[in-house]
């Protein structure tokens, strides 16, 4: 054994307690801790990388030269994108992850699929998910809304009696993928999928909104007939806005007209949780696929998502992999056969934790505190002459305008502002043609002080 590996193994209880030591000081300085910083540019770059010196000197270097320079990404005023936190029981879920280091690809050698499925099954239910779909972990929401696709494809062959996953897309013949408001990753997937990202056709939204008008679905669906397979892509809580495709108008015409329903609700499923919003996500059940992002308001570590069907069967179809030692396929698939992944860290541990830990009423919580906190904040960018809101807050996040910042650039430099001042990160947008500032509320910290903190010091910059 190397000398350095030999002395970091007897070291490993002081070791563990070093970097025990420097989580929690980070974690417990979130509330002052800056929000964000700004990157020191391309000069780190070239800065030489150290020499051998073991664990407890890289952990001293990583202190010294990387930790000041990082976000304050897991606490309560980080507004950007949609970024949760980590709950204590899902931290610890995370950490035991890496100790453990299963392999939970096949179930030969240990239980950690087992935990998987009854995971991701229980976690179906907090959304309004029957038995009849089935999922699995996978590492975002790029990459669920890149199975729920394939699954579509693989499907849309069926209809053309051809099998995709043999045939390649050339068998398929002309696709198109109809959404109103896509969110990028959909774009991606379809780059990946070798259907094109000019396969992604925008549908008409309703006026002032991001939602999906269903007479403008319909009559592209009627003028597709006969021209091109479909796949239709509902928004269960819209990337600008929050908005809400309306479910149950898509899986009427689905009645009429032939298409994969394909829903990316990465953070909006979470509205089953509160009833004052359940109603926007009636109907999830009933698609053909579904994408629900874990490390946005579940609240666990990156990187965690879920993908799920009801067509388990295509999704073997398509992900299977074929080798000796993996042995057949069986009538309940392991992990391997199922996901784009061949090697897959434990992602269902930590959130295993959190359902653990917490359940529905704890992961409940953290939705209502967040949907109030996002509606006091819409409250007051109302009542700010400066600010205009944009969208009326229909779930967690809160869209507005910045009088006089009317481009791009004006937007970034306000946002710039903020950061630097260490007390908020908000992300920019595009939305009803003007750009914007958007502020996502999915972090387990946040509270009203922190929401009137938030805006106090965007006030001061105004």
């Amino acid at each position: 054994m190397h000398p350095l590996l030999q002395q970091d193994l007897q070291s490993l209880p002081e070791l563990t307690q070093a970097a025990r030591d420097l989580a929690l000081g980070y974690l417990q300085g979130l509330d002052e801790r800056p929000a964000a910083r700004a990157p020191r540019g391309q000069a780190v770059d070239a800065k030489p990388m150290p020499l051998q010196q073991g664990a407890a000197a890289a952990m001293a270097l990583f202190e010294r030269e990387w930790l000041p320079t990082l976000a304050g990404s897991a606490g309560p005023r980080y507004l950007g994108f949609v970024t949760g936190g980590a709950t204590p029981a899902s931290l610890l879920g995370d950490w035991l992850t890496s100790a453990l280091d299963q392999n939970p690809t096949a179930g030969w050698d240990s239980e950690a699929p087992v935990l998987e499925r009854q995971t991701v099954a229980a976690l179906g239910e907090w959304f309004g998910l029957s038995a009849a779909h089935s999922g699995a972990f996978v590492s975002g929401a790029t990459m669920s809304n890149f199975v729920g696709l394939a699954l579509g494809r693989e499907w849309l062959g069926e209809q053309r009696g051809v099998c995709v996953a043999e045939q390649g897309v050339a068998a398929l013949g002309p696709v198109r993928i109809l959404s109103g408001a896509a969110h990028s990753s959909i774009h991606k997937a379809a780059s990946m999928l070798g259907l094109g990202r000019q396969a992604v056709r925008k549908v008409a939204t309703l006026p002032g909104r991001d939602a999906l008008d269903p007479l403008a679905l319909e009559a592209e669906l009627g003028a597709l007939a006969g021209q091109a397979a479909v796949i239709v892509v509902a928004n269960a809580g819209s990337v600008n806005s929050g908005d809400f495709d309306d479910l149950r108008a898509i899986l009427a015409l689905r009645q009429r007209h032939k298409f994969w329903l394909h829903v990316d609700a990465a953070f909006g499923a979470f509205a089953a949780l509160d009833s004052r919003v359940a109603d926007l996500v009636s109907g999830l059940d009933e698609a053909d696929s579904v994408c629900v992002d874990c490390h946005k308001w579940m609240n666990v570590p990156y990187d965690s998502a879920l993908q799920f069907t009801r067509r388990r069967d295509l999704q073997v179809r398509v992900f299977q992999n074929s080798a000796a030692y993996l042995g057949e396929v069986g009538e309940r698939p392991d992990f391997v056969h199922l996901t784009p992944e061949n090697s897959r860290r434990w992602r269902a541990l930590p959130a295993w934790f959190a359902w653990a830990a917490y359940g529905r009423d704890g992961q409940a919580e953290i939705v209502t505190r967040n949907l109030d906190g996002a509606r006091l904040l819409g409250e007051l960018v109302a009542q700010e002459p400066a600010l205009e809101l944009l969208a009326p807050v229909r779930l967690n996040i809160v869209c507005f305008a910045v009088r006089g910042a009317d481009d791009a650039r004006a937007v970034q430099a306000l946002l710039e502002r903020l950061r630097d001042s260490g007390e908020a990160f908000l992300t920019p947008t595009f939305f009803m043609d003007r750009w914007a500032v958007r502020a996502a509320f999915s972090n387990w910290r946040t509270q009203a002080a922190d929401v009137r903190r938030v805006f106090a010091a965007l006030r001061a910059l105004l």
